[in-house]
């Protein structure tokens, strides 16, 4: 049964990101479709997967994760422009059927993201 999951890690304080909202949206043709919005937990992760079973579609997906936010609760940012903010992640579902873990790892100037297992 097909999955899509993800967590945050916090690289500059060394730990996970607990408090990080997340928008999970659909993407057809040029429209977004908004499927849910999550916190991340103490664990940096969110309780339950984020689609599993059917409601897990070969398609495309944006993941956009509120870190800004995250980072001025966490005092590593101040309440003007940040340099990251709102962090958009775009990916594909090829095989419903599988395992798609999609982890961000941020710090208040940079952040990465792969296909995690």
């Amino acid at each position: 049964m097909g999955r899509l999951s993800t967590h945050v890690l916090d690289t500059a304080l060394g730990r996970p990101a607990r408090g990080v909202r997340i928008a999970l949206y659909r993407l057809e043709g040029e429209a977004r479709v908004r499927l849910m919005e999550v916190e991340t937990n103490a664990d940096g992760r969110t309780d339950a997967p984020l689609l599993t079973g059917d409601a897990l579609q070969a398609g495309s997906y944006e993941l956009v994760f509120h870190a800004g936010d995250y980072l001025r609760a966490t005092g590593q940012a101040g309440a003007g422009v940040l340099f990251l903010d709102q962090i958009p992640i775009r990916f594909g579902v090829p095989d419903a059927a599988q395992h798609y873990h999609v982890p961000l790892l941020i710090s208040p100037y940079a952040y990465s993201t792969y296909r995690g297992s």
